[in-house]
Formats: structure tokens, C-alpha cells, sequence
């Protein structure tokens, strides 16, 4: 196929999705044509267009530019850059996609609004599905309920290339960060990604700023990012709960969740003030009450400990500036509470380890407001974070429990791919132990296999890879356990009522 069937293909596409209109199209091939430094373009008879996705098309592109010398390189980071500068030509300008988006919210509401924006996020490739779908997921049995697994296949891990090229150019502090709103339409380098495709949606937050975005990488449906137009620290706070409230007041259909303010608790960017949200519901939110209670002063909030690993308080009522001074209340008492017995201390001198990770959603009239306890602190025994996940469990997860962790959602590293499925065959082997012990790739997960070889003797070929899966689900369960402050144990659930007394 020629560089002209193609881009003709691409051009279809973007008619067919309603990205352009036929008055557009003209612009568009001459967009186009300026792009991959081609002078003139050259009418070709399309047959048919796949309407799913234009990555076979801008695969076949990118073919044609690596061979005819348009690419630096032909490593995933430059395809990236000009595949996304390539759709840059079929999506509308900020103002005309916000317009649309605002159209839909007073016409049809939240959900028609926020539908046409996920769509069209797909359709010009900002959210690159095809490697989405690369994802592994499942569910798997505990006794919270059935938690939600993902092995991590879809963000690129960066070539040599583009990391050498790193290492000789100057660095540049714009944009910020890769949540600031200047992204928007941003041509990207090879440290930062290209965002020539990337559209925001403005939102009033408690008559403050934010914008609306969806994850390039999303991990759950419509996985949205709600950030601060200014580049501030992230901070829990009353206001911080106001804003949460007021989020899912106008977009009732989505949950929206912050993570914590501290490190090893927190999430991966505490530097921008964000929140995570979308249309899902997640484990914890299925999840009943261990016990209900009522806070002196605010008795028309129902309130209650959540039958989950880790330690969370459930805020339930119809006034949701109650329910932002009762979760404010809660933050600080839990900020400044220390329980020695319960390995809970609040200060390391001024260093502060106390914090939360909040999550609000709607049920009908009601705003649900989840409240994580968390606590930072670290010692000789477990130097990368006492109410982190144990050295015991890092053959699986050794990283941050951050917000869709909490509720309920692993976010698993993409080796355990290849490892998992190692570990499957070797089960099957007769000298199991030597293999599993001698490959580099299995060799951390060998204790925890031979576990699963005594707990399942029954295991065969039709029922290891099940197997496997599930006991994953099991040490995902332990992690969420080790990261919980009060554990599951009477001792651990008399403390926590200590904590729940002292309010």
C-alpha cells in the first residue's frame, strides 16, 4: 500500500468517527502532507476502513516514514512523537471540544458529556487502546470480596535510544509536570510525551480552577485525572474534601478519590495537587460495614468501619457540607493520634506520618465518603514502610499503595507476565523445586510457588494458569493487609475501635 492509500485511509477514519467533516478534509491532507514533508497529494480509490482504530493505519505510516528517512529513529519514542502529531490534524481546538463537551452537559447531562469526551479521546488515539488491551485482568476470590487484578502492559517502557538522547539534551522545565494544563497541544521531547492530541475539560471545584483529562494509560473505564490549573503540591484538606464533593455533585455517575499527601502512602505525583476518577465500581466500594457508629454533633451522618484489609471509615448522609466538616474532623484527629501499642505514632519529632486517602461517590441522594487511614512511617524491620507492603510480598508488589490499590484494583508490574507463566510450567515439571530455584526469573517467587504446589495437588495443565491467578489474588490481599494500620486481628480491630472512641 502506498503513503497515500494510507494517509487517504487515515483521512476516512477520521470522517467516519466524526473528527472532521468534509469541509475539513482538503485542510487535513495538506496537514498532513506538511507533517511527512510531502509536497503534493495523490488521489487513491479506498475500498474499506477499519472505523475500531487508526493504529493499522498509522502503523503502516510510521513504516513508510522509518524507511524514507522522516523518523531521527525508528524506536517507539519517535513513532509516538509523529503518530501523535499525525492525529493532531483530526482533533478539534480546545475551545470547540470544551464547547461541544459544555453542550452535552446542559442538554443530555453529566454522563452524555463526559461519554462524547472519553470517545473522542479514544477515537484520535490520546488513549491508545490497542495497548490497553495488552493489559492482563481478572478477578480473584478473598475474603473481601472478589479484588481486581491488572498486569501492566500498556505505558512503553522508554528504548536506549531516546534515553541516551536524554542524557545529551538540556533540560527544560516546561511543561512543569505531566499534569499541568500546558500539555495541552504540547509537541513533547524525547523526556516528556507528545500531546498534540490532548484535550482538558475546565471544571469549577468549590468556585476554584481544575480541569478534567483522562489517562493516556487508562486502568478501569473512562479512568479520568481531575487537576489543579496551578502547579501546587498535593495537600489533604478540608478543602480538598469540599472539592471532591463537589465533583461528584455534578458528575454523579463517577467516583473521585485522592491520594495521600506523603510519601511511600502517596501516589506517583505529589507534586500537582490531583485526583483520580471514573466510571467504575471498585471492590472496596461493594464492601459492607464491620460496624456502624455516630459522631457526637454530626448525627445525621451514618458512619461506620468497612469490612476491607486496610482501615477505612465510611461517612454515609444527603448534606455534603456536613459530610466535608465530618471527614475534616476525622483527618485531624487521625493526624495527631498516636496509639504506641498499635505501632501508631503521628510525629517522628516534626515529621508528621499521620494522613488519609479520601474517596467520594454518589448512591442516589446519598455522598459516600470513604476515609483510608494510612501512616507512613518506616524502621530496621521494614525500612521501606511498616504499613507497606512486606518484603514477603515484593516478588509480586513492591511499590506505592496508592489510590486504586486502596480500593481495591492491583496495578501489577509487566514482568510478572513472562514470570508467571514460567512459574506455571514449572509446576507441571517433576523437578519443580531445582527449576524454579535455578531460573532467574522464577527464583523470587520459588517459596511462594512451593506453597501453591502443597495447597494444590490436584494442580494441571487446565487449571494452573486459574490457579495461579487467584493465589496472586491472595498475596494482593496480604499486601492491602500489611498496608492496612489496624490489621485484621481482634487485637488490631480493638485498637482501631480505640482510634473510633477517641473522636
Amino acid at each position: 500500500m502506498s503513503i497515500y492509500e494510507s494517509l487517504e485511509q487515515l483521512v476516512q477514519y477520521g470522517l467516519n468517527k466524526g473528527l472532521i467533516e468534509k469541509w475539513d478534509v482538503d485542510f487535513v491532507r495538506n496537514d498532513l502532507l506538511a507533517t511527512l514533508g510531502l509536497e503534493e497529494w495523490k488521489s487513491t480509490e479506498i475500498i474499506e476502513v477499519d472505523d475500531e482504530s487508526p493504529v493499522h493505519i498509522l502503523e503502516e505510516i510510521l513504516d513508510w516514514a522509518a524507511e524514507n528517512g522522516k523518523l531521527p529513529h525508528n524506536t517507539i519514542t519517535y513513532r509516538d512523537m509523529l503518530d501523535t502529531k499525525i492525529m493532531a490534524a483530526f482533533i478539534a481546538r480546545p475551545s470547540t471540544v470544551i464547547s461541544t463537551f459544555n453542550d452535552l452537559y446542559h442538554s443530555e447531562g453529566p454522563e452524555a458529556a463526559t461519554n462524547y469526551f472519553y470517545n473522542l479521546s479514544q477515537d484520535s488515539n490520546y488513549i491508545r487502546t490497542d495497548r490497553v488491551a495488552k493489559n492482563e485482568h481478572w478477578y480473584a476470590e478473598t475474603p473481601y470480596g472478589d479484588l481486581e487484578i491488572t498486569i501492566n502492559l500498556s505505558k512503553p517502557e522508554k528504548d536506549p535510544v531516546a534515553i541516551a538522547a536524554e542524557k545529551d539534551k538540556v533540560k527544560i522545565a516546561y511543561p512543569d509536570c505531566l499534569l499541568c494544563k500546558e500539555n495541552v497541544g504540547y509537541a513533547g521531547r524525547v523526556d516528556h510525551p507528545s500531546r498534540q492530541n490532548h484535550r482538558i475539560i475546565p471544571v469549577t471545584l468549590n468556585e476554584e480552577q481544575w480541569y478534567l483529562q483522562f489517562s493516556p494509560y487508562v486502568y478501569y473505564n473512562e479512568h479520568a485525572i481531575v487537576f489543579s490549573g496551578e502547579h501546587e503540591p498535593m495537600r489533604i484538606s478540608k478543602l480538598g474534601f469540599q472539592r471532591l464533593l463537589d465533583f461528584v455533585d455534578q458528575y454523579p455517575h463517577y467516583f473521585v478519590g485522592s491520594n495521600a499527601d506523603l510519601p511511600i502512602v502517596g501516589g506517583s505525583i505529589l507534586s500537582h495537587d490531583h485526583f483520580q476518577g471514573g466510571n467504575h465500581a471498585f471492590p472496596m466500594a461493594k464492601a459492607k460495614l464491620d460496624s456502624t457508629f455516630t459522631i457526637k454533633g454530626y448525627e445525621e451522618i451514618d458512619a461506620g468501619i468497612v469490612h476491607w484489609p486496610m482501615s477505612v471509615i465510611r461517612l454515609r448522609g444527603k448534606d455534603r457540607h456536613q459530610i466535608a466538616e465530618l471527614a475534616d474532623y476525622v483527618t485531624n484527629a487521625w493526624k495527631n493520634y498516636s496509639d504506641p501499642e498499635a505501632d501508631i505514632h503521628a510525629f517522628s519529632g516534626a515529621e508528621p506520618h499521620n494522613t488519609v486517602t479520601p474517596i467520594v461517590r454518589r448512591s442516589g441522594e446519598y455522598f459516600e465518603f470513604d476515609i483510608v487511614l494510612r501512616n507512613n512511617r518506616t524502621n530496621e524491620e521494614h525500612p521501606m514502610g511498616i504499613f507497606h507492603p512486606h518484603e514477603e510480598v515484593h516478588h509480586i508488589k513492591k511499590e506505592n499503595i496508592g489510590l486504586i490499590e486502596v480500593m481495591g484494583l492491583a496495578v501489577l508490574p509487566g514482568r510478572l507476565k513472562e514470570e508467571l507463566q514460567k512459574v506455571g510450567n514449572y509446576l507441571l515439571e517433576a523437578d519443580y523445586e531445582q527449576q524454579l530455584i535455578a531460573d532467574e526469573l522464577t527464583n523470587k517467587h520459588a517459596v511462594w510457588a512451593l506453597g501453591i504446589k502443597e495447597r494444590h495437588s490436584d494442580i494441571n495443565e487446565e487449571n494452573v494458569h486459574e490457579i495461579i491467578r487467584n493465589e496472586v489474588g491472595r498475596v494482593f490481599s496480604t499486601v492491602l493487609e500489611h498496608a492496612g494500620v489496624y490489621k485484621r486481628t481482634p487485637e488490631g480491630q480493638q485498637a482501631f475501635q480505640r482510634f473510633i472512641d477517641s473522636i
